[in-house]
């Protein structure tokens, strides 16, 4: 089986890939197996070391590795670069802090001694998705193979080009052959992977479909699963908020890679006495986001990364109208491009409020009270992450408890970052990624007892 790559900006081939046969990926799922028997007892200072090198390999080759990124899934190439010096952060991270989590936790009990090791459990299979395919990996390989496990990758076919990189930077960094292994495979391969005898975990970032099916395999098998789902997050605008700073900041949590984040705010959920306001100067704002050429440092809106993609939004878009939302920007497409959109009046039931919007759509909710803000908030199927805006942020932090979602960020977009844990509730997904949450969702914490 081949695989195309495809720049969804101007429709050029970046790259072919051909599917491993079923007897190269037995090769690799024994290679790894074999890998993991090293790699698992090697110190970790030279795990550590390791991952410090990966992040010094992604710094000193940013700019090759944006350029596949923007060739690949149409992203801006300032994000692209953004994105990949985002990893190195992350590397640089796990390198910092590795020790400390791994630690033993000393438990005191009638023993002599008793502690809790945190050792790593083998081989780690991550399915990946393609909107920001260098930083969902390494989020996930950096504490995974510092904590002594090893990885395989199944990522998204129109970004196989980014996973051959990925895996070569592993390679420069000095990491053993078997440690982290890209599979060019076809998704029919999942269950045959997840069956392995080495494989001992799957984590999965992707659509509530893909996770599902997944999740079911990892059932059967009784493999543990992590899975990051989508999200329908909302951005709360309360009465006494900074407006200019509160539309400067939605700008950006819905349009950075032309809307195509689980985190993005999707749901804009404005008090009466603000609303006005808010939207006027959003759609100004929005208005004035460059279109271009993705690999032109001044354009800040590209394509969606397949023309698929862009058609499941115009659905949406064309739906929710139909359903009473009314079209205030936008609301055009043009092959894999579809136009910054905005939608006003939208109320629950509506394909705008109910369905995670994947592109740059913004719905905008009107709100009596704040308890009917949070109470809009809280209908959705999903749980990612809330912002709220306002400039109490004592009481905003009590309104915390209201919020079911994995994050609750005042006056800030929603956001993944290394120090602190990443994850959702609901059909958002379960486990955390990042911080020290993060390692521990792959290591075994084997309790160690010990009397005379």
């Amino acid at each position: 089986m081949e695989f195309l790559s495809i720049n969804p900006y101007n429709g050029e081939q970046v790259g072919q890939y051909t599917a491993l046969t079923s007897n190269e990926l037995d090769i690799s799922l024994d290679k790894s197996a074999e890998a993991f028997k090293t790699w698992s007892r090697q110190p970790l200072s030279y795990r550590t070391e390791l991952i410090k090198k990966a992040g010094e390999v992604l710094r000193e080759n940013v700019e090759e590795y944006a350029q596949m990124i923007t060739s690949e899934m149409g992203k801006p190439i300032s994000e692209s670069r953004a994105e990949v010096n985002k990893c190195a952060w992350v590397c640089d991270y796990y390198a910092e802090n590795a020790e400390v989590f791994l630690k033993p936790e000393i438990i005191k009990t009638d023993a002599e001694q008793s502690f809790v090791r945190h050792d790593p459990i083998g081989t780690v299979f991550a399915v990946m998705p393609w909107n920001f395919p260098f930083w969902q990996v390494f989020r996930f390989a950096a504490p995974t193979l510092t904590a002594g496990n090893t990885g395989l990758l199944k990522h998204a076919p129109n970004v196989f080009g980014c996973a051959k990189i990925i895996e070569d930077v592993f390679t420069k960094a000095g990491y053993p052959e078997g440690v982290f292994q890209n599979l060019i495979v076809h998704h029919d391969q999942t269950e045959k992977i997840i069956a392995h005898d080495a494989v001992k975990a799957v984590t999965l970032t992707g659509s509530e479909m893909a996770g599902s099916a997944v999740a079911q395999l990892a059932g059967k098998y009784i493999k543990k699963s992590l899975l990051e789902l989508g999200g329908n997050n909302s951005f709360i605008v309360l009465e006494d908020a900074d407006i200019d700073k509160a539309v400067k900041t939605a700008v950006t949590a819905r349009m950075l890679n032309c809307g195509q984040s689980c985190i993005a705010a999707k749901r804009f959920i404005l008090l009466e006495s603000v609303h006005d306001e808010f939207v006027e100067k959003f759609t100004k704002a929005v208005k004035e986001l460059k279109a271009g050429d993705t690999k032109n440092d001044s354009t800040q809106v590209g394509p969606l990364a397949r023309k698929d993609l862009a058609d499941q939004l115009n659905r949406q878009v064309k739906e929710s109208i139909s359903q009473g939302a009314t079209l205030l920007l936008g609301g055009k497409q043009d092959n894999c491009y579809y136009e910054p959109t905005i939608l006003g009046n939208v109320k629950p039931g509506m394909t705008a409020f109910d369905e995670e919007t994947f592109g740059p759509l913004a719905a905008i909710i009107k709100a009596k009270s704040v308890d009917e803000a949070f109470s809009l908030s809280e209908q959705s199927k999903f749980g990612l992450g809330v912002s709220v805006f306002t400039r109490d942020t004592a009481k905003a932090i009590e309104y915390a408890s209201r919020v079911s979602d994995g994050a609750f960020f005042v006056n800030e977009l929603v956001k993944s970052d290394p120090r602190l844990p990443f994850g959702g509730t609901k059909r958002s997904g379960y486990g955390r990624e990042l911080a020290k949450d993060g390692m521990m969702e792959f290591v075994n914490k084997k309790v160690v007892y010990v009397k005379s």
